[in-house]
């Protein structure tokens, strides 16, 4: 039996990247997927899981929307019956633009899909899984939000409250049977990082990407899918209000680029 045999599960950002390696995973250890992004490539991450042999249905919706993202927890509830889980992954990153040429519509923008999102996935799944007394609510946060020099300052600014928001939610969720945890990824290869690989493909210098976490290499898309997989799974039954850096060590120091010791 699979570490979600049976359960209902929603994963927003599911068209690639971290999205895609989850919707795959969790549906081979038995979830029924929503799987949820406004990219018509959902489609092609839901194909992938029907050939694996897995049980999911593509949602083209806006995970910043609070009229789309009530309508697909809708659709899930009324689909599978209920909702086990939900992943709010989908993120955008604003690219590096110098602080004094950014705009309040670029900051809006980020808010938006990187924090509004989350609010709106645990505002809408709650009332669900409250009534079950039982669900679990990971949210995709980032080694940006706990330390700085990691991305642009919206996006940073955006995951450093998708942090304190699931850490504020564990308290208002007391005693309801419903967990909420962070999952905090550092560098990882997806389509929202293609530029850094891209650039560093072009200098000649790709075997550096990573070089100043301990592991000296960056992650992979499956890596950080494993990491939410326990959280969504009651294997983590007792873990609540917590951000979990993935990263490679990253955040366990202060950057450093010296030799092994």
């Amino acid at each position: 039996m699979g570490r979600l045999e049976g359960k209902s599960v929603i994963i927003t950002g599911a068209a690639s990247g971290i999205g895609r390696a989850a919707s795959l995973l969790f549906t081979k250890e038995g979830a029924k997927l929503i799987a949820v992004d406004r990219s018509e490539a959902v489609k092609e991450t839901v194909d992938q899981v029907h050939k694996a042999g897995g049980i999911a249905e593509a949602v083209i919706a806006d995970a910043g929307s609070e009229n789309d993202v009530r309508a697909f927890i809708d659709k899930a509830v009324s689909k599978y019956g209920r909702l086990d889980a939900i992943w709010a992954n989908a993120g955008i990153s604003g690219g590096l633009v110098p602080i004094a040429e950014q705009t309040v519509e670029h900051w809006q923008e980020i808010l938006r899909i990187n924090l509004i999102g989350p609010f709106l996935a645990i505002k809408y799944a709650m009332p669900h899984m409250i009534k079950q007394q039982y669900g679990s609510i990971v949210c995709t946060a980032s080694v940006a939000g706990l330390k700085s020099g990691a991305s642009g300052h919206p996006y940073a600014a955006s995951k450093a409250g998708v942090i304190s928001l699931v850490q504020t939610t564990a308290y208002s969720l007391s005693g309801t049977g419903v967990r909420i945890n962070a999952v905090c990824p550092g560098l990882i290869e997806t389509g929202m990082t293609k530029p850094v690989f891209d650039r560093a493909k072009e200098r000649g210098t790709q075997d550096k990407i990573g070089q100043l976490n301990p592991l000296k290499r960056a992650g992979q898309p499956h890596e950080l899918a494993a990491m939410g997989l326990f959280l969504a799974s009651d294997e983590a039954s007792y873990v609540n209000g917590q951000a979990f850096p993935v990263d490679g060590g990253l955040t366990a120091s202060m950057p450093y680029a010296g030799k092994p010791i």
